[in-house]
């Protein structure tokens, strides 16, 4: 009698979902320690959840040698198969804890650092006011590893600098701020108000290190300003040692308004100089994936954001 070939996969030994992720977490790193600290699995379990799928799926995913470990051909195939069922899996959870009760559980929400210090105590008011079953997990880290992140879903939402111009993301708008100019106390410009931005040209001035979006920001401005591509001889990791080198007179720098308050009270030595209108901007917004299946409460979320952080010197964008 012949069978068919859905009864014969009927029949056969169905692979765990524990063996997938550890197939998934060897084919990633190519090495046992790695892999198992990555999920967190001893490396004794983890080899036998590999050998244990081989053996449900009649075939060798891997290459072991005392030193290295390969895919297989069947595992370079199967390795994309086993990753697509886990991120459908990671779908069908999401999916249901967003119908149980809004604002429980886990989000997971980054954050850039040129804004997580300076609002993130207004974030962490809202949710222990408005929401207190919230799990809130925050996450710093710059835009690039942020936008991974949430594609890859490892986060839930961002806080951080847009547009960001990604396929697949939604961006929920905040607010607009103004730069200023952060200069040293005999600076000819320290403190004035209405400076042109063609004032930028010919200033020494100081930014952050490559990777921050807010680097790529200040760098725009100054093109339009006319400054083309001069040289910046100094950098920083931080928004706060690049204040305090302003502070020791090795130049000038731009800053966020919602950052003012915080850097600059670290230091007598600094004056803030503002824009003439219109000052030059930046929007921050919360972005998730599109379609996500929180998406209402996240748009309800940052509607309530928007009106907390009125209060900041910024301008909420309106609904």
């Amino acid at each position: 009698m012949a069978v068919s070939k859905g009864t014969a996969a009927r029949g056969a030994k169905q692979p765990s979902l524990a063996q997938l992720r550890a197939f998934d977490a060897v084919a990633e790193h190519l090495h046992f320690r790695d892999a198992a600290a990555a999920i967190g699995m001893s490396q004794p379990a983890l080899s036998g959840a590999v050998s244990a799928l081989e053996e449900a799926l009649g075939v060798q995913l891997l290459e072991r040698t005392t030193r290295k470990v390969l895919l297989s051909p069947a595992g370079e195939r199967l390795a994309a198969r086993a990753k697509d069922v886990l991120e459908a899996v990671g779908a069908l959870m999401e999916e249901a804890e967003a119908v149980r009760a809004p604002f429980t559980g886990a989000l997971r929400l980054g954050a850039i650092p040129t804004v997580a210090p300076y609002l993130l105590p207004s974030v962490l008011r809202l949710v222990h006011e408005r929401y207190p079953e919230l799990d809130l997990q925050v996450h710093e880290e710059q835009t690039a590893s942020l936008v991974d992140g949430l594609l890859g879903g490892r986060l839930d939402l961002l806080l951080l600098a847009v547009p960001l111009g990604v396929p697949g993301v939604t961006e929920l708008p905040l607010f607009d701020e103004d730069f200023v100019l952060i200069t040293p106390l005999d600076h000819w410009l320290g403190g004035r108000e209405g400076i042109p931005r063609e004032a930028l040209r010919e200033l020494n001035l100081l930014l952050l290190d490559e990777g921050h979006c807010l680097r790529d920001q200040a760098l725009d401005i100054c093109r339009e300003a006319g400054r083309g591509d001069a040289p910046v001889t100094t950098t920083a990791a931080g928004l706060s040692t690049l204040v305090q080198l302003v502070a020791g007179g090795l130049g000038v720098t731009l800053l966020p308004r919602t950052a003012v308050k915080v850097e600059t009270s670290r230091s007598s030595q600094l004056l803030t100089g503002y824009f003439a209108e219109p000052a030059p901007t930046r929007r921050i917004a919360l972005a998730m994936r599109t379609g996500a299946a929180r998406g209402a409460e996240y748009a309800a979320l940052a509607a309530e954001l928007r009106r907390a952080m009125s209060a900041l010197p910024v301008r909420p964008v309106p609904l």
